[in-house]
């Protein structure tokens, strides 16, 4: 299933890479990041998805040597904006920021261009308008493919578009998170923005990766998360059981069926499941031309309504970083 993005057809399923270098607990060997971005390719997956700061450059720097001989075989898409300095990290998004920051991805990444880059949170110190008059400028010179943004609102998207078309908005969205609805998907189909759904299994909630939270390792990202805590799970599990049986229902995994429904909310949908692990990354793909019915979405759409999971997805430090809209 081909779907638009920065003027390219490209698969509606694309991967996130970030598990291959940093967040989710212990990332793979070098050699079993390599093998997974090979497979990949050789399964279809057609977008990969990048950023500076997963694993502080380790992301980028294994896409490139890894990918660098295959480089017309996909789209590639990478985000600035999150600065790491040393042990401490600022969002900056000045227009020198930005440019530098460039030139350091495409050294990484081992290539002339990228086909999407996106400002990877709001910099409330800087007007939108000027870092995508810098961007636009990238696109210009012809360093990039496309404008993205990242975790922002339809204000602000409103505003960024006013500048310079946004190719993109890439924020989390599946069953358990549905804040994209009150009004980013909406605006994206306005402006004509691809909306690139991120954590579309619910950070593997809905692909039966976490029973339970308390074994995860201690640098796992969702120890932190208030879903994921003692006081919130129990509900949390309950939701993710009934799911379950909705997907053994149609003979389909959870990841599938989760990943189904985010790409049923409009042909401006995509997303980019992640994973460390190769049978995961054939699952997430082996059924993406599958389309879910539309009683087993509204089905879903009662079981997750908005106020149905227990906590919410950022503590309030992570959510002051970010302009999306949420829920009461």
């Amino acid at each position: 299933m081909k779907r638009t993005l920065a003027g390219r057809d490209v698969e509606a399923i694309g991967l996130g890479c970030m598990g291959l270098s940093w967040a989710y607990g212990t990332p793979p060997s070098n050699e079993d990041g390599t093998r997974l971005l090979h497979r990949a390719l050789d399964l279809g997956y057609d977008h990969l998805d990048t950023a500076r700061i997963y694993g502080a450059g380790h992301n980028e720097t294994l896409i490139g040597e890894t990918l660098a001989g295959r480089r017309d075989a996909f789209f590639l898409a990478s985000k600035t904006g999150i600065i790491i300095d040393g042990d401490k990290r600022r969002i900056d998004c000045r227009p020198e920021t930005i440019r530098g920051a460039l030139e350091t991805s495409l050294q990484l990444l081992k290539t002339d261009h990228i086909d999407l880059y996106y400002l990877h949170r709001p910099d409330f110190t800087v007007p939108i308008e000027e870092s995508i008059g810098e961007l636009a400028r990238a696109v210009e010179a012809g360093k990039i493919g496309g404008i993205g943004l990242s975790e922002m609102s339809a204000e602000t998207l409103r505003r960024a578009a006013a500048v310079h078309p946004i190719a993109a908005m890439q924020t989390e969205y599946s069953p358990w998170t549905r804040n994209p609805e009150i009004a980013v998907l909406e605006a994206c189909a306005e402006l004509c923005t691809t909306f690139v759904a991120f954590s579309p299994v619910g950070r593997g909630v809905l692909a039966n990766g976490v029973r339970n939270p308390a074994a995860l390792t201690d640098k796992d990202l969702r120890r932190s998360m208030p879903r994921f805590s003692a006081e919130n799970w129990p509900t949390n599990l309950a939701l993710i059981d009934a799911f379950n049986a909705l997907a053994a229902e149609q003979g389909v995994t959870p990841a599938q069926l989760s990943l189904a429904w985010v790409l049923s909310r409009g042909p401006h949908v995509v997303a980019i499941p992640g994973t460390a692990s190769i049978p995961h990354l054939e699952e997430n793909f082996a059924r993406g031309d599958w389309v879910i019915p539309s009683e087993i979405a509204a089905r879903i759409d009662a079981l997750f309504t908005p106020e149905a999971p227990a906590g919410p997805r950022y503590v309030p430090a992570a959510q002051a970083t970010v302009s999306t809209e949420e829920f009461a």
